[in-house]
Order: structure tokens, then C-alpha cells, then sequence
């Protein structure tokens, strides 16, 4: 078969997303002479779609889940009843969130994956090790690192693992903020590193480099510079001519034979006309929320509970996007709104520690994030008029002379927090929408107030006239969807094992964040890829063996 494929030809693999680790998977599958479908939700984006309009892309936010076709409801606990909130965004076409987000692209460091081991427990959760380790997953950090294009240097972070090979692309060029975070770590015996970022310093593979436009975060580049999936790998796979990608193809149902195996997935079209793809097997990475939505959705008489779920932990242990946020004015001009978000990093306060009395740590790093109109409506700080010409002249003066500094925290695994149907509300297809059940553990909040005065200190070291805070307290939209279909060796307390294969269904891949144990601190994105590509190595070893 060559692709375009018929509904009625039975392809090798139906992958359901396009993001960071579907179109990995779609890449790795086909190159390796699978036949593949990628469905899609969103539309197909090009080049002329990503407009520097500030109010379109991050107040209506075209480029993530629209509630009004997809809604969501939120609770703190399961005793409350859910109110329809936009709790999580993540992104939705060709290319997922890698299409807008801001490219940090941390390695995890080793020990994330035995922390448990290291720490100890953690009263109220399902704290655990992984069931791999940073040296078995390395080998596909930096195959990510060199399909995707990241930009960093290798050896600068003092606090990261071995590396096999160095970034393909030098750092990108330090702005203010960063030369200011490297001046405070100097004073204060810190460690500043230059981001690895998805973002292209010098061109690569046929693509340009970026021209420091600023509008980065909250939009899609136009000059294909941001390392997203689809200006990398997607095209990759394309070439094969064994996959497909089919756009605004909304899924309802992953498919099951009476051998208990799925045989294809049932998706509504552009048109909402249901269709059955036939599969041999299925590789689902829609997000953390979405893919146990659709676990759960496609439930049947032999999986009463949901598919691939006779743990019962499908949609479970959910892990939030936890930070604090801190800013700081200069004397002088900084410019932050020009180039990518973030410069430089530092990690110093990365590692949990158990004589603080709680569990956690957090990366720093420096970055400006507000566009004009953000900055005017939230940026200033909490005692500044809202109104008149004081107003306008602390917007003239602040502006240009802010930088922030952001911490990226720990969410602990908790059973309480998770992703459910929610039993009244359907989207626009008829489905039940997803409810998210989530309140920080105690030590979440420990770091993030722990955390938050080191980030002070360090602006009033970079020389900041005046630092304010923003609310540690206020949890806002999650972006990091992690741990609700979790990896691990026991059947009875994971979804699927160190290769994203289902426990319950033999030929069904569960392939993104929501495969996290722990959420490390955060900035998952190098860390679903190189999981993917380790899925699909494996699928292609086991093909051989005749096994898939």
C-alpha cells in the first residue's frame, strides 16, 4: 500500500495525535516501512496561518482546545460538583503544542527516574521510581535532540547526566535577562547554563533560523525556526510515502476484536461522518488528558472500566504545571520583548533535599513573558493604577525595563487527582467531556514558597530597583499533562510498561506525558519524545522478531 489509504485497507499503525509524540512515532514508524494513518484532531496549519496578532493568538487561543466544542469541567475533590473551566489547554493541529510553545527542552536529570529511592516516600501519594533509567533513555534524548533541531551547549548545566553526543546547534544568543541571570549566579555561587530550546540558532536541515521576532510563545512561526513536529518530523515521515496524516479527524472510539485485540479506531471527519480506520495496531498520544479521556470513552463489555484499564489507574495521578513567578525593574532599557522567551537556566535548586521538611526542587529561569497588551493587563505590579496617565507612564517605563524570573516545580502524584467523564457535560460530537479533579499536595506548595524568595534574591542581585511576586496559591491552566496512564512493571499498578505498551491490550501504545511517574520539574517535552522514540525502537525490534 502507498499512502493515501482507504478506511477499508487495514494499515500497520493508526496513531491518534500529531504533537510531540505522535508525530515522533509517525516519523520512526513509517521510515521503518510501516504503513501509517495519523489522525489528527485540528486542522492542518501552514506558514501564511501564524499571524503576529497578539489579541488572536493569546486571548482567543486558536491554536488550543476551543471549550465551546470541547468542554471541560474542574473540581478540587470529588466531593464538589464540577464547573465548566478551561483548567488545561494544550495544543490542537498538525503538530500539537510543539507548534506554540515556548521550546524549553530540558533533559530530566538521572535522578528523576529513582527518586523514590533517593527521598523516601511521600505521605498521600504514589510517589515511585520509574521503571527505567536516565542511561537507558539517553541514547533517545539526543535522537530527539538531533531530528528536532534544539539549540543548546552540552556540558554547560553542571547539574545534568552524561551525554552521548552534543546539541546539533549552538545556544542561542544571550539576551539581557540572561547576561543578568549569569551575573547575579556569579555573585550569589549559582550555576546559569544557556537554555536548550527547540528554537533554531543557525539554519538546519533545509529550515531557517530564527530572526528573534519575539512573538514566539502563544504563536506559530512562520519561518519554521521553532523545532515543532510539524516542520521536523512530520515532513520526515510524509516523504516515506507510507504515511498519512488526516486533519479535523476527531476520535471517539479505539476499537477491540473478541481476541481482545484493538483492530482500528472509529473517528468523526471534517464533515462528522463517522469512519472506521482498520489497524493492526494503535499508537494513542493525544495529551495527558485526552488520551485517558478516550481510554475511558472507549470502554466495552470485556473492558467495563475503560480500555486498558484493569488497574484502574487510567486517568489517575494527574501532574499539574506548578511554577512561581517573580519580576524585576531595571535602570535601563532590557528589551525583553525581542527574541525567543528564554535565555538562560539554572538548576541549583533543582535536587529535593529531606532536611527542608518537604519534598521538592525547581529550575529558574530567565525570560519576559508579556506582548503589549498582556503586559498592560497583568504585568505590572499588583499596586500600580489601573487607569490615567500614572498608568501610562509606568507602562512606558516598565515595559522595556522588566525581565521575570520563573521556577519550574514539582507536582507530586496523587491518586485524588485525575481525569474522569464527566457525567452531565458533552462536547460538540456528544461525547462525555473530560472532568479534572486536582489540588496541589502540601509539599507542591512548600516548594513553590520555598522557591519563590531565592527568586527574589537573585533579581535583587541582577540589580533590580524594585521585585514583586505574583500568587504561589492561585493555580491557573496546566499545560504539562502528566502521569494518568503511568508506566511501571506490575500490571496491577501501571498502564503500560517501559515501552509504552499496554498491560491489558498487546497491540496498543500509549505514547505521551501521560506515561510520567513523577513530574521531575517540569518541561516534559524532550522527555515525551525521547519516550516515543524508545516505544518505536522497540516496535520495530519486535517486528522483526516477528512479535508485533
Amino acid at each position: 500500500m502507498k499512502a493515501p489509504y482507504s478506511p477499508r485497507d487495514i494499515v500497520d499503525f493508526v496513531v491518534i495525535g500529531s504533537g510531540a509524540a505522535g508525530g515522533v512515532m509517525a516519523k520512526e514508524l513509517s521510515e521503518a516501512g510501516f504503513s501509517v494513518v495519523v489522525l489528527e484532531q485540528g486542522p492542518w496549519l501552514k506558514e501564511k496561518d501564524f499571524l503576529h496578532d497578539e489579541i488572536k493568538f493569546t486571548m482567543h487561543s486558536p491554536l488550543t482546545n476551543d471549550t465551546k466544542r470541547q468542554p471541560l469541567t474542574y473540581r478540587e475533590n470529588d466531593s464538589m460538583k464540577a464547573r465548566p473551566l478551561k483548567a488545561i489547554e494544550y495544543g490542537r493541529q498538525v503538530g500539537g503544542g510543539t507548534v506554540h510553545f515556548t521550546g524549553n527542552y530540558w533533559r530530566f536529570h538521572e535522578s528523576d527516574f529513582h527518586e523514590r529511592t533517593l527521598f523516601g516516600g511521600v505521605p498521600g501519594t504514589g510517589f515511585a521510581d520509574w521503571p527505567l533509567s536516565y542511561a537507558e533513555l539517553e541514547p533517545f534524548y539526543t535522537k530527539a535532540e538531533h531530528d528536532m533541531g534544539i539549540s543548546g551547549l552540552g556540558g554547560a548545566n553542571p547539574f545534568e547526566g552524561p551525554r552521548s553526543k552534543p546539541y546539533p546547534l549552538p545556544p542561542m544568543p544571550a539576551k539581557s535577562s540572561g547576561v543578568l541571570l549569569e551575573r547575579a549566579a556569579k555573585k550569589l555561587g549559582l550555576h546559569a547554563f544557556p537554555a536548550p530550546v527547540a528554537v533554531l540558532s543557525k539554519p538546519y536541515r533545509g529550515r531557517s533560523a530564527c530572526t528573534g521576532c519575539g512573538m514566539c510563545e502563544y504563536f506559530g512561526c512562520e519561518m519554521r525556526a521553532k523545532s515543532s513536529t510539524l516542520v521536523s518530523v512530520i515532513p520526515m515521515a510524509l516523504r516515506t510515502g507510507r504515511c498519512e496524516v488526516r486533519p479535523d479527524s476527531y476520535v471517539r472510539q479505539i476499537r477491540m476484536d473478541s481476541n481482545g485485540r484493538t483492530n482500528g479506531v472509529l473517528y468523526f471527519d471534517a464533515n462528522r461522518r463517522e469512519v472506521f480506520q482498520k489497524a493492526r495496531a494503535v499508537a494513542l498520544c493525544a495529551n495527558g488528558v485526552e488520551s485517558p479521556r478516550l481510554l475511558l470513552n472507549s470502554k466495552t463489555s470485556r473492558a467495563p472500566d475503560g480500555l486498558a484499564n484493569s488497574s484502574g489507574l487510567v486517568g489517575k495521578y494527574l501532574m499539574w504545571d506548578n511554577g512561581a513567578f517573580v519580576s524585576g525593574l531595571f535602570e535601563e532599557p532590557l528589551n525583553e520583548f525581542k527574541g525567543i522567551q528564554v535565555g538562560r537556566v539554572l538548576h541549583d535548586f533543582y535536587n529535593a533535599d529531606p532536611k527542608r521538611g518537604f519534598y521538592g526542587g525547581g529550575g529558574i529561569d530567565a525570560r519576559f513573558n508579556f506582548y503589549p497588551v498582556s503586559f498592560g493587563l497583568g504585568g505590572l505590579p499588583d499596586d500600580a493604577p489601573k487607569w490615567g496617565a500614572e498608568y501610562k507612564r509606568m507602562l512606558r517605563e516598565y515595559f522595556t525595563r522588566t525581565m521575570s524570573l520563573l521556577s519550574h516545580t514539582t507536582s507530586l502524584p496523587q491518586l485524588t487527582n485525575n481525569v474522569s467523564l464527566d457525567p452531565d457535560m458533552r462536547d460538540a460530537w456528544g461525547l462525555p467531556a473530560a472532568r479534572i479533579t486536582y489540588s496541589p499536595h502540601a509539599d507542591d506548595l512548600a516548594t513553590l514558597r520555598w522557591i519563590q524568595p531565592k527568586q527574589e534574591e537573585i533579581l535583587r542581585a541582577a540589580g533590580a530597583k524594585r521585585v514583586w511576586r505574583y500568587p504561589v496559591d492561585e493555580f491557573g491552566m496546566s499545560l504539562h499533562l502528566m502521569g494518568t496512564c503511568r508506566m511501571g512493571l506490575d500490571p496491577k499498578t501501571s498502564v503500560v510498561n517501559p515501552y509504552s505498551r499496554s498491560h491489558d491490550v498487546a497491540n496498543l501504545y500509549i505514547v505521551d506525558g501521560s506515561n510520567f511517574v513523577t513530574s521531575a520539574r517540569q518541561q516534559p517535552t524532550a522527555t515525551i519524545q525521547a519516550l516515543a522514540y524508545r516505544a518505536a525502537d522497540r516496535i520495530i525490534a519486535e517486528s522483526k522478531r516477528g512479535g508485533l
